[in-house]
């Protein structure tokens, strides 16, 4: 039993007054939601937060324009931060604008050989304990929020009036943002939490951090810099481990973003076009000081639920990030983190399967437990590592039910023939249960193995039929194989030359099919 992800309705995406308004108006409440989030991942990164700001900008901006998916949103995300941090420590930062721009090449080469067309195979539990656990990972992000620096530097829990206001203020964005969903579509319902939190917060002179506290956001336009590193071998294999991992794990989040995108809006995305884009914005990105990045589940799904389709939501919303930092930093350092708190805490809301519970009795046990545990993977780990995992047990747990489906009839003809009609896959989890459905001592010289309702997989399969007939051969009997699909007909005939199998040719076996090639 499978389940639908809540749909989100799909509204006219013809460039109209209304459409420009919209896309403007998400653009600019993704913008907004998009500065503290690129300054806290600059600071896990080690790196001074228009690195990472500047990454918002033009990744999402390089994306929007030339993406797979239109109203996704990219820029720069925890899940490379954590990945850059220890790059940085060791290496400095100019190695993390090197290590960027090859990360990006990787992703070109992956869109152009076309490897993402393989999240397909990401199984419908692993998408789920996905969404589950970056859900429950933005969730966790913005309790850093609700934490202030003591005398000595220390982090720790807000207390008393303070914490009381943030709350209070977290809970009223809230409730904002879901009355106005349902009063009105004509302004995004995020925008209209952040506005009049931040009119209060000023009106009643409230003391509530703002983004002003996390940093100043006020600089320049991004200046071109080929990376300061020696060009030598030595820097090559300092770098290269770092952008193969950041490079997998920006495209997985970017591919399993984007159909989660799609599905919610009921449309189709490029993969191999998102690979590209990803992978020349990156490139970009690290030949001007950014730190990198990729899709941002978060944002998208702020964007996608405040109306955004097509993909002048993500220009505008680069291009709101950039004037916030040339022009309107004073402004947007007045913005309440609480505000932005809750936004996040309703994209939570949005994002988080809550179907998974109702269905986790429903479904197989072993993709209840492949749900949980790609959930859990996640939040513990990161996202790449989480779908790998899961991905990896989903086939496995394929692979074992699918060896104990293997059976055989046997049958004996007119003539004394022993027939065993194969039923099931002949593959590595199932050759052992195959050859153990014969009788060698017993059977008769003349026996036939039928192969209409069984597919011969891999090598190991063709292993299995080898030991086979070599057992009948040694018993002095003759083995025929009939009803072998064309694929498997090819998989025998090019193993010939491959691995030690004869068993259609060589006369010491005295194998034979009903079928010539």
């Amino acid at each position: 039993m499978q389940t639908e992800t809540p749909k989100i309705a799909t509204v006219d995406t013809s460039y109209s007054i209304v459409r420009i308004k919209t896309e403007l108006l998400s653009g600019l409440t993704v913008a907004l939601a998009l500065v503290p989030e690129a300054v806290a991942f600059a600071f896990v990164a080690g790196v001074h937060p228009l690195v990472g700001l500047y990454a918002a900008f033009m990744v999402g901006l390089i994306t929007a324009v030339f993406g797979g998916r239109p109203g996704m949103i990219s820029g720069a995300t925890g899940a490379l931060a954590v990945v850059m941090v220890s790059l940085v420590a060791l290496h400095g930062v100019e190695y993390l604008f090197a290590t960027v721009v090859l990360m990006g090449i990787i992703q070109i080469l992956a869109g152009v050989f076309k490897l993402g067309k393989f999240i397909r195979m990401v199984p419908h539990p692993v998408m789920l304990g996905f969404v589950n656990g970056l859900a429950i990972v933005i969730f966790l992000a913005q309790l850093g929020q609700f934490q202030i620096a003591d005398t000595n530097g220390q982090m720790v829990w807000m207390e008393g009036s303070s914490m009381y206001i943030m709350l209070g203020l977290v809970a009223l964005t809230m409730g904002i943002i879901y009355f106005t969903s349902r009063v009105t579509k004509a302004i995004p319902a995020p925008l209209v939490g952040i506005f009049a939190i931040s009119m209060l917060v000023i009106w009643l002179g409230l003391d509530a951090r703002t983004v002003g506290d996390l940093a100043s956001i006020a600089g320049g336009l991004p200046e071109f810099h080929v990376p300061a590193v020696p060009f030598t071998l030595e820097t090559l294999w300092i770098i290269l481990p770092y952008s193969i991992i950041l490079a997998a794990i920006g495209l997985i989040e970017s591919l399993l973003t984007l159909n989660l995108v799609s599905e919610l809006t009921e449309t189709h995305g490029g993969a191999s076009k998102e690979c590209i884009a990803q992978g020349a914005a990156n490139t970009v990105t690290g030949l001007f000081g950014g730190m990198g990045g990729c899709a941002m589940i978060g944002q998208s799904m702020i964007n996608v639920t405040s109306g955004g389709r097509k993909r002048l939501s993500g220009i505008s919303a680069a291009l709101f990030l950039l004037a916030f930092i040339l022009f309107g930093s004073s402004l947007i350092e007045q913005i309440p983190l609480a505000a932005l708190v809750g936004v996040m805490f309703m994209v939570v809301i949005a994002t988080f399967a809550w179907s998974s519970f109702r269905i986790l009795n429903k479904i197989p046990l072993h993709d209840a437990f492949v749900l949980i545990l790609v959930s859990a993977v996640t939040v513990y780990s990161d996202l790449a590592i989480a779908v790998v995992v899961g991905v990896i047990v989903s086939a496995l747990v394929y692979a074992w039910e699918s060896a104990k489906k293997i059976h055989v009839i046997v049958e004996t003809s007119d003539n004394g023939t022993k027939v065993y009609k194969v039923d099931g896959p002949l593959f590595f989890g199932s050759a052992a249960n195959f050859s153990d459905l014969f009788d060698y001592a017993n059977d008769p010289d003349d026996i036939i193995i039928d192969f209409e309702n069984s597919r011969v997989v891999d090598h190991s399969g063709l292993q299995a039929i080898d030991s086979l007939a070599e057992r009948y051969s040694s018993a002095g009997k003759q083995l025929h194989l009939r009803h072998l699909s064309e694929d498997c007909l090819d998989l025998l005939h090019k193993a010939q030359n491959m691995v030690e199998i004869s068993v259609l040719e060589d006369p010491r076996y005295g194998v034979a099919t009903d079928y010539k090639k």
